[in-house]
């Protein structure tokens, strides 16, 4: 049996899945909720968002994700312990038995898109065991209206999320029973094993940045927002860094928070919501995201405070990376369609625990190039189990894991882009510490990193005098409106600048190691401007 909205020439048949025990076809929100309830999957919030467990999975699994090695692939991605490879003869024999074990089952289908801009539009049909990922999908991807969707026909793209269904690794040529992988020829992504949805949406986004810089669109890890004058700017930084923060402003239009493309004449959003962390969520932290939980959000291994509905956003007994799947329309200050300018502003975010990087630094071309392929940040004590000191991380454009070609692709098409833009101001922002290490200095202030992004934003700050800080060779600024003029130069801000030196020495070493493995992929523009170690 069938049931909801779908296009006549929709038939699950034609990819090999047959005889499941009914189909729902784009199910309004309320209908997957009451589906969920009634099956005994979720509970509501007093919010009236849908409380849900993914169960023993509550993040994405890197080590169990593949990429179908064949014709299409063999010469373009860039293999190793991120891209690993996928027989195409043993994805075809798996997803047979993914369709055998969906024969008599229920099974959820949405019918949705990801690229903003029509220009560069994909559709995608998403097969779900469990109708609360279906829910997932219709919050987090671009929804058709309701005419396209009686109208749409064979998608561009599928993805079949089965947590129910485990592999043989003996047989199946899986690490383990769970399992992602993607299929470039058959356009296809497949999940079993695991019903945590961030497989689904990071599944998608490695699609894009596979097909998207082949075609001169540079897709990006980062968030991204509109000011009053149309401006557009981006916001580049791994977790801690401050970039849900910094780039949530009241006084700017959100274009999306993690997914973005840059075509010639556009930066848009991949995606139609938003996956955002709920830990230690407050009203008063970040009152946009608290606003948008709520009737048709969808939560995700939260627990409540004892007897009640309420969720404690401080309990991370069952994991730390607990979520919220909400439509991009929850956000008040939502750019409709997610679409904006060229960017004018470009922010790289780095939480420097070793004290050494300044307040903002404006990049040149080649500057930004290296430090968008380094991609630092660093990981503080307490963090992470085993972190005991300041750590430095390197993920490549800000999103490593997720780049199926090599990254120096990535950097490059950066390049190209601001040749043909040199307006374009990129900066590199320290929301980590200033004064010494961390233990010894102190973390940059909120409203003193807001004064200088800021700044930045009206146009002010790349007026101003700068001066070049010795070993990384960045361009500070002497003055900042709101800002103290001390700090804006970390090697004076320290008490003795030889301990500077020594440290500014030592980080410019692990930078410069991180890069090694990019170097004979990288143009001597882009080896230029690496720190001066010797």
């Amino acid at each position: 049996m069938e049931y909801g909205t779908k296009s006549s020439s929709a038939d699950l048949k034609l990819i090999g899945i047959d005889s499941p025990s009914a189909v729902y076809w784009n199910l309004t929100p309320d209908e997957l909720v009451e589906k969920t309830l009634a099956l005994g999957q979720g509970s509501i919030a007093s919010s009236g968002a849908l409380m849900v467990d993914t169960g023993t999975f509550t993040g994405r699994s890197p080590k169990d994700r593949f990429i179908v090695a064949d014709a299409l692939t063999e010469n373009i991605v860039f293999w190793g312990d991120i891209n690993q490879k996928f027989a195409p003869e043993k994805f075809d024999a798996l997803y047979t038995k993914m369709c055998a074990y969906l024969k008599d089952k229920e099974v959820y289908v949405r019918d949705s898109y990801v690229c903003a801009d029509p220009k560069h539009r994909l559709n995608v049909r998403i097969v779900t065991e469990l109708p609360w990922a279906n829910l997932f999908a219709n919050n987090l991807f671009l929804r058709p209206t309701a005419e396209e969707l009686t109208t749409l026909g064979t998608p561009d793209w599928h993805v079949i999320a089965a947590p129910g269904f485990l592999a043989d690794p003996a047989t199946d040529g899986t690490r383990q029973a769970n399992f992602t992988i993607i299929n470039f020829t058959r356009r296809m992504i497949i999940v079993g094993g695991s019903a945590y949805t961030g497989e689904i949406k990071k599944g998608m986004f490695s699609v894009l940045n596979f097909l998207l810089p082949q075609q001169g669109v540079l897709s990006m890890h980062c968030s991204a927002n509109i000011g009053p004058k149309g401006d557009t700017a981006i916001f580049f930084g791994l977790s801690g860094t401050g970039k849900t923060t910094l780039s949530a402003d009241s006084a700017r239009n959100l274009i999306g928070d993690d997914e973005h493309g840059w075509g010639p004449d556009s930066v848009f959003n991949f995606e139609g919501g938003c996956y955002a962390k709920c830990v230690n969520l407050s009203k008063e932290k970040e009152p946009e995201i608290w606003a948008a939980i709520t009737k048709g959000t969808l939560l995700e291994n939260v627990r409540c405070f004892p007897d009640t509905t309420t969720v404690n956003y401080d309990d991370i007994s069952k994991t730390e990376n607990t979520r919220a799947a909400y439509p991009l329309n929850l956000i008040k200050n939502a750019a409709i369609p997610s679409v904006g300018k060229t960017p004018e502003n470009i922010f790289f975010l780095s939480c420097d625990a070793y004290g050494v990087l300044p307040p903002i630094a404006k990049l040149t071309r080649e500057q930004a190039m290296y430090y968008f392929l380094s991609g630092y940040t660093a990981k503080v004590a307490g963090t992470e189990v085993g972190v005991v000191e300041p750590q430095a991380t390197f993920s490549s454009c800000f999103g490593k894991v997720f780049l199926p070609l090599n990254p120096t692709t990535y950097a490059k098409l950066l390049g190209e882009k601001l040749s043909q833009n040199p307006n374009i101001n990129v900066w590199l922002v320290n929301t980590g510490w200033s004064g010494g290490v961390y233990g010894v200095g102190k973390r940059m202030s909120l409203p003193h990193t807001r004064a200088l992004i800021n700044s930045a934003l009206d146009g002010s700050l790349a007026r101003a005098s700068y001066e070049t800080l010795p070993i990384f060779g960045l361009a500070v600024p002497t003055t900042c409106p709101n800002v103290p003029a001390e700090i804006l130069n970390p090697r004076t801000a320290w008490a003795d600048v030889n301990a500077y030196d020594a440290r500014a020495l030592s980080l410019a070493g692990l930078f410069v190691k991180s890069f090694a493995q990019y170097a004979e992929f990288a143009g001597a523009d882009i080896v230029s401007a690496a720190p001066q170690i010797g």
